[in-house]
């Protein structure tokens, strides 16, 4: 397999203007999107890695993309933050530039939303070697087109990230978690959409099929017996509470709950589908962010089962083919025609 390695923006205009057909990698810990297919090099950025600008008290930093996510993360906690959106598998080294192609958030993403409501700018490579810029370092971008958040899930395909800019968020105080088991998918459901309609500021809203709800809270110490108090009292149960629980999180967010799975996928979801997905003959799984998202663990039959249903997915490890349903044509071809017209950057 051929393979490059760039450990700056020039080298990597070097390596877009002579290869064809070239695919980016970071740390692949996502090896579906990242490993090359049949006729593609593979560029591989984790040597374009560091921390250029951090401004604690402005809430934003810059790095380059093949920046460890824990790298990144250790500087925040010097100074009290965070990334609220919680990148999955960065304790297995992901990057910034593969979370962002991925569109990857994790657990965390309750309360203050997604990485598409956190990257503040970008900087890449186009098909034609050209550096690009979209928004900007600051909160308060200036105007022009979103190319920032174009990348968020591109999965590679516009052009290679060089640079990513980000804001961040002070890091709770406390946090806990409350476990409770509620007898049944329905009655889980209920409860989970009854949480989602109420002012509780939950740091994570997770299901555990078939009937499991995983709920975090973060804040001042002071407030959390009484919060957690209030939502025992809404679902009924004591369940089982969780006070040092930053290694469960850890944990979930580096999905070490699919592990032995041969396939791992994230699905787009939402209250009403999941009882069609869990009618699928599904692998371990999660229900994050109020049902909205499901990191799930298949086997090849649960896979095909999937994209029978007309279910879309993007599988992270375990097929060649990662993305389910291709893009919308109209709208890609354009895009794709202006930033890669000779089609260096495969999908997926």
């Amino acid at each position: 397999m051929a393979e490059l390695r760039a450990t700056s923006l020039a080298e990597v205009q070097e390596a877009v203007r002579l290869h064809p057909r070239l695919r980016p990698r970071g740390s692949g810990t996502k090896p579906a999107l990242s490993t090359p297919r049949e006729g593609e090099v593979a560029l591989d950025l984790s040597g374009l890695k560091g921390i250029l600008e951090y401004e604690p008290e402005e809430f934003v930093f810059t790095a380059y993309a093949g920046t460890p996510v824990e790298e990144v993360e250790a500087a925040l906690r010097a100074h009290g933050q965070y990334l609220p959106f919680h990148p999955p598998l960065a304790g297995k080294g992901a990057t910034l530039g593969g979370t962002v192609a991925a569109g990857l958030s994790g657990p965390m993403r309750e309360r203050f939303g997604g990485l598409r409501d956190f990257i503040l700018g970008v900087r890449f490579v186009d098909g034609e070697g050209r550096v690009v810029r979209g928004g900007g370092k600051v909160v308060k971008n200036a105007a022009g087109f979103p190319f920032h958040r174009l990348m968020v899930g591109s999965l590679g395909a516009f052009g290679v990230m060089v640079e990513l800019s980000f804001k961040v968020f002070p890091h709770p105080r406390a946090t806990a978690t409350l476990r409770v088991a509620l007898g049944g998918l329905e009655k889980a459901m209920a409860a989970l959409e009854r949480l989602r309609g109420l002012p509780l500021d939950l740091l994570a809203l997770d299901l555990l099929p078939p009937a499991t709800l995983e709920v975090r809270l973060g804040g001042f110490p002071g407030s959390l017996e009484r919060r957690l108090k209030r939502l025992q009292e809404l679902l009924g149960r004591e369940g089982e509470v969780l006070h040092e629980d930053e290694a469960h999180w850890e944990g979930v967010r580096d999905l070490s709950f699919l592990e032995g799975s041969p396939v791992w996928a994230k699905v787009p979801s939402r209250l009403d589908l999941i009882p069609t997905l869990e009618g699928l003959p599904l692998g371990p799984r999660r229900y994050m962010a109020g049902g909205e998202l499901l990191y799930v663990g298949l086997e090849p039959e649960g896979l095909h089962a999937l994209r029978r249903a007309g279910i879309p997915h993007l599988v992270l490890k375990g097929a060649e083919e990662a993305l389910f349903p291709p893009p919308p044509e109209a709208f890609f071809r354009k895009v794709k025609g202006a930033l890669d017209p000779k089609g260096r950057f495969p999908l997926g």
